[in-house]
């Protein structure tokens, strides 16, 4: 069993999974569950880590590499790192001001931040606060049709230049272990109330002075009384549109002038008709394994998605992603980029801004690392890298 140092001290931390063993201790139960925990067996979620695991880098040596080049270019602009912060919500359950804190490390690192539609800050609040941000939207496909066209202006008055369309969540997965800490919506068991005042670090960081978050891109179509995480959790839940086929996908294509990316993309099949309706992106996922328990890993069905699409529209990947040697096999196997969603988390949660900070950079200088390994120059010649699978 590994063991991480026990201090609070990012300095020492040397790995995302030392970070998350920190965020583990820092967080009440319902919160860590809620971020790391998957959905029903968690096949799936065992599934991301352990398909990566099985997956192996040949070396080169004598290549003579000292510093190769990590920056790309996503969604038509100059990235430091091939990865953006993936969109995540009610993040605020984690450190007050989360998706700030998250947007400004983004910035300060020179990736994109990708903000969810279930953010506890508002677009403009990040604009406002982030100005220099290169800021992403990821859009859920909503029944009332005003509140959709209104988040979409939103976005173009903000300039948002990427919408990420989520297609693999018109209903939340089976996530079990997140009903186990409620006795109902929004109430604590007994247990889970009493673990909470063990963790004053996190209430002082988090519940101080305001209270549980509420999402502040959605609050405005809230009466008063709802604006809070409750109000918002309902409002959702009665407005994911279930019939979300391939014809809405089509009218957002034809309505959003800007690039546009589909996000659950699992099957080279669904890859084709995305780029066949005029996308410029696909994200290959499995939501982090939290929606479609025993659904594959999203590294194990990339090679055959990339085969259908590479080159023609950009390929991105996340579910799994924990080491930059993880990048390194998913540009291998045809991705154009990652996205990272829980190793940023850990970090906000333990250290915000600087801890989020600190998970890219631990990940940048493991890329680093990787390449000048296997003799590359720069993530461009990580394309039909050799693997080798144990």
């Amino acid at each position: 069993m590994r063991r991480y140092h026990t201090g609070n001290d990012l300095a020492r931390v040397q790995s995302i999974p030392e970070l998350a063993d920190l965020a583990r201790r820092l967080l009440p139960h319902f919160v860590w569950e809620y971020l790391a925990g998957g959905a029903e067996e968690e096949i799936t979620l065992t599934a991301n880590g352990r398909d990566f695991e099985r997956l192996g880098l040949c070396p080169r040596t004598l290549r003579g590499v000292h510093s190769p080049q990590l920056d790309t270019i996503l969604s038509g602009r100059p990235s430091a790192l091939p990865l953006a912060i993936a969109p995540t919500g009610y993040n605020a359950m984690l450190r007050r001001d989360a998706d700030l804190l998250l947007a400004r490390a983004a910035t300060a690192k020179g990736v994109p931040f990708c903000l969810s539609t279930v953010s506890t800050s508002a677009m403009e609040q990040i604009v406002e606060q982030v100005p220099d941000v290169n800021l992403w939207l990821q859009l859920y496909c909503l029944r009332d049709p005003k509140v959709q066209e209104d988040l979409l202006k939103r976005a173009e008055r903000l300039q948002v230049s990427t919408l990420l369309l989520t297609s693999d969540a018109t209903v939340l997965g089976n996530r079990e272990w997140d009903r186990r800490n409620f006795v109902r919506p929004q109430q604590l068991t007994l247990r889970n109330k009493l673990d909470v005042l063990g963790h004053p670090r996190w209430m002082l960081n988090t519940l101080w002075p305001r209270g549980m978050p509420s999402l502040g891109n959605l609050n405005r179509y809230l009466p008063r009384e709802a604006q809070n995480a409750a109000g918002a959790q309902n409002f959702l839940g009665n407005q994911m549109d279930t019939a979300l086929d391939w014809q809405a996908l089509a009218r957002l294509r034809e309505r959003w002038s800007g690039l546009l990316i589909l996000k659950g993309v699992l099957h080279p099949a669904d890859a084709e008709r995305a780029l066949a309706l005029g996308l410029d992106g696909i994200v290959v996922t499995n939501h982090g394994g939290r929606q479609l328990d025993g659904s594959p890993s999203s590294i194990s069905v990339l090679p055959t998605i990339a085969a259908a699409v590479k080159g023609r529209m950009q390929i991105l990947l996340d579910s799994g992603v924990r080491r930059g040697s993880d990048i390194v096999k998913a540009m291998a196997l045809g991705a154009d980029g990652v996205l990272v969603g829980r190793a940023t988390l850990f970090g906000v949660a333990v250290g915000g801004q600087a801890g989020a900070q600190k998970a890219l950079q631990l990940l940048a200088d493991e890329l680093r690392r990787s390449l000048i390994l296997l003799g590359c120059e720069g993530v461009g010649e990580l394309a039909g890298q050799e693997l080798i699978r144990y």
